[in-house]
């Protein structure tokens, strides 16, 4: 069809039409445009699209949210183009609408982000179940690993790579990952293995491990809902509570952000460390003014 039958047709301008020709091409649409008297637009002879014309590595896009640290940016969004390109009106709208009021934001805030340069040829390597040589920083040293990957985590703007090292599963942090090659033999991974329910187990192992203190303190009664799993013990304007942290040096530095308003009554040593550190901050102000 020419461009006039297809803008009457459609209802919208022949450059309207001239645009979406070109963006449909883009997306890998195979339209073609025939100069002359009997010329217009077609498609390829026999091409017939595959629901929404979506390729292999475009479908996998969509199901990963980080798509650009993965290396799949540009695959997500010819995906979207094509998706939405096939959606009716209304649809099409709340699609639109979605995109406007959600977003995903997975950095952390008050921290260094992580650099993760090597992630997408792990991301590749894990995908099409390649060997990966490593050189990972554990300390003050580099060391080197062969690994079979079994999968990446994002976990509060962290990823995590999951991989068995001589048929033992271990955890490594992407952004300690000096240098990575993948490499040409096939990873050796269990048939039956589950990333998420690994992971789970990782995780509530970790946080066992990590030894809870338990702090009474006096706070003002509002603050008591922002202090972890507290507990009571006197009620009142400044109610005294027992609340948990994962180990003194978290205790410390979260209550003493909440300066005169949290006191500190055990354990003694991170009183006393909470004073010592209020006498040092008078100290360096003792001059002002």
């Amino acid at each position: 069809m020419t461009a006039g039958e297809l803008s009457e047709r459609l209802e919208v301008s022949e450059r309207t039409v001239q645009r979406d020709a070109l963006a449909l091409a883009a997306a890998g649409i195979p339209i073609v445009s025939v100069r002359g008297p009997s010329g217009g637009y077609r498609l390829e002879r026999g091409y017939r699209t595959k629901l929404t014309g979506l390729d292999a590595v475009e479908a996998e896009a969509l199901f990963v949210g980080p798509a650009a640290e993965l290396g799949l940016g540009r695959e997500l969004a010819a995906a979207r183009l094509k998706l939405l390109a096939s959606l009716p009106a209304e649809l099409r709208e709340r699609a639109d609408r979605a995109a406007r009021l959600f977003h995903l934001d997975t950095r952390g805030w008050f921290r260094e982000q992580d650099r993760v340069p090597h992630l997408s040829l792990i991301a590749g390597a894990l995908w099409r179940g390649s060997r990966v040589d490593i050189r990972y920083r554990e300390g003050a040293h580099v060391v080197s690993r062969r690994l079979d990957p079994l999968g990446l985590v994002l976990k509060a703007g962290v990823w995590y790579l999951l991989a068995l090292r001589r048929g033992e599963e271990r955890v490594y942090r992407v952004s300690r990952v000096v240098s990575a090659k993948e490499r040409a033999e096939a990873a050796v991974t269990p048939t039956d293995f589950d990333l998420a329910a690994a992971w789970g187990r990782r995780s509530e192992a970790f946080e066992r491990s990590m030894k809870q203190v338990e702090v009474t303190v006096r706070v003002p009664r509002n603050q008591v809902r922002y202090l972890r799993a507290a507990r009571v013990l006197e009620e009142g304007r400044r109610p005294t509570v027992v609340a948990h942290f994962e180990g003194l040096e978290h205790a410390f530095h979260s209550l003493l952000a909440y300066g005169a308003q949290a006191e500190v009554l055990a354990p003694a040593e991170l009183r006393e460390r909470i004073a010592a550190a209020a006498a040092e901050t008078v100290a360096l102000y003792a001059n002002i003014g």
